[in-house]
Order: C-alpha cells, then sequence, then structure tokens
C-alpha cells in the first residue's frame, strides 16, 4: 500500500460519519391545489416537497416510499378521491388517518382560490402575482387586484380571529398561529398573529403519528 492511499484511508477513518435521518413516518397532507410530504422521525420533520394534488398517483407516492419499507403512513386529505391512490401505494403499512379531533373551526375560500375565480371567470381580468400592495387604490388592474386580494384576505382573517376570540371562554391567552402558503404575506400585517409556521399541519401529522405509536412526541411548534 503507498502512501497516498495509506493517507486518503487516514482520512476516511477520521472523517465525522453522518447519520442518515429516521424516517419513521411519511407524512401526507393533501389539499385542494397541492399535496405536501415529508419524512420525519418521532422528533423532527425532514426537508418537504409539494406536488400538484391533481398528478398525486399511488405510482408517484410508491416512488417516494421507496428504501423506506418501516415508514408508516400519516395522512389528512380534503380530497376524498386522491384516498383511495394513498391506500393503494400504503399496501399492507399502517395508514393513519387522524379523526374525532375536530373540536370546530370556520371555512373560507382560500386565497390562491379567490384570485384564480376572478381569473377564470372574468374576460379582462388577469392572472396576478400576489404580494404586499403598494396602496389600497390601484392605478392600475393588476395593481387593483392585488390590493383587493391582500387588505382584502387580512381583512377576513382579523374579523374571523375576532369572533372566535369573543366567543369562546379560554382559560388562557390564545396563542394564533399562521399556517399555510400565503401565511407569512397576509400575517405580516395582523398583530393578532403571535407565529407563522408553514409545516404546521405536517407537524400536527407528526404528533398524531406520535400518538399512534405509543411513544411521546416532542413539540417544535
Amino acid at each position: 500500500m503507498n502512501k497516498h492511499s495509506a493517507r486518503l484511508r487516514a482520512a476516511f477513518r477520521g472523517r465525522k460519519q453522518v447519520k442518515k435521518p429516521a424516517t419513521d413516518f411519511l407524512l401526507i397532507d393533501v389539499s385542494n391545489s397541492f399535496t405536501k410530504l415529508a419524512f420525519a422521525s418521532h422528533s423532527r420533520i425532514g426537508r418537504t416537497s409539494k406536488i400538484a394534488t391533481s398528478i398525486l398517483t399511488a405510482d408517484r407516492i410508491t416512488k417516494i416510499l421507496r428504501g423506506h419499507d418501516s415508514a408508516t403512513l400519516v395522512v389528512s386529505s380534503v380530497v376524498p378521491k386522491k384516498n383511495g391512490e394513498i391506500r393503494r401505494a400504503a399496501g399492507n403499512r399502517k395508514v393513519i388517518w387522524p379523526d374525532n379531533a375536530y373540536i370546530g373551526g370556520v371555512i373560507a375560500p382560500g386565497l390562491e382560490a379567490m384570485t384564480n375565480f376572478l381569473y377564470d371567470r372574468t374576460a379582462l381580468l388577469p392572472r396576478i402575482s400576489l404580494r404586499e400592495p403598494r396602496s389600497a387604490i390601484g392605478k392600475s388592474t393588476n395593481q387593483a387586484m392585488v390590493a383587493g386580494a391582500i387588505f382584502g384576505y387580512r381583512g377576513l382573517v382579523r374579523e374571523i380571529l375576532q369572533r372566535i376570540t369573543a366567543e369562546k371562554s379560554w382559560k388562557d391567552k390564545v396563542r394564533i398561529v399562521a399556517t399555510g402558503g400565503y401565511a407569512k404575506l397576509i400575517a405580516r400585517k395582523l398583530p393578532e398573529v403571535d407565529a407563522v409556521h408553514e409545516n404546521l399541519t405536517l407537524e400536527g401529522l407528526r404528533l398524531v403519528g406520535c400518538m399512534n405509536s405509543g411513544r411521546a412526541a416532542p413539540t417544535n411548534v
């Protein structure tokens, strides 16, 4: 063995080995427009990915699961026609579907759904990119639509929050956490919001998985 190869072997032995993250669960959050997926251990969520719900199939989920035979699927879904695809991909695996935990809420159209509706149902209004408006009065069609979408949606959220906190007799101060694709944008000017957590639903699925496995579930929220 020459000196060069000896140095390489010595360097390799001294290198810190990086453990692959545990994949106890595959978390799947199916919404109308997009589906979020992430592998997770009992203590934390790994890197998240997002695909259009329209292309979510059993084959696609099977490819994602390849090499993770022991992962338990933890699923939340508001699109029933995709549930069969997930069940087919799960095969003999355990699918944990959270139930009996809904204590009440409010249903309203999402920000993207609102703006897409204007684009789809009108002849002259364009598809817009959502961002913070420069002013409440738009100087063009695009600016006017952005102002209506952002300021209007903030008003919707603020009114809902005020009524919910007024109607319930909470023992402690309510902590309000914003989540979803446009959470940062909408919560930016809402002092009522205490924190923004874009993957809050996935964190909830991780906790559900931990509870069903009988293990303690550290919270990262």
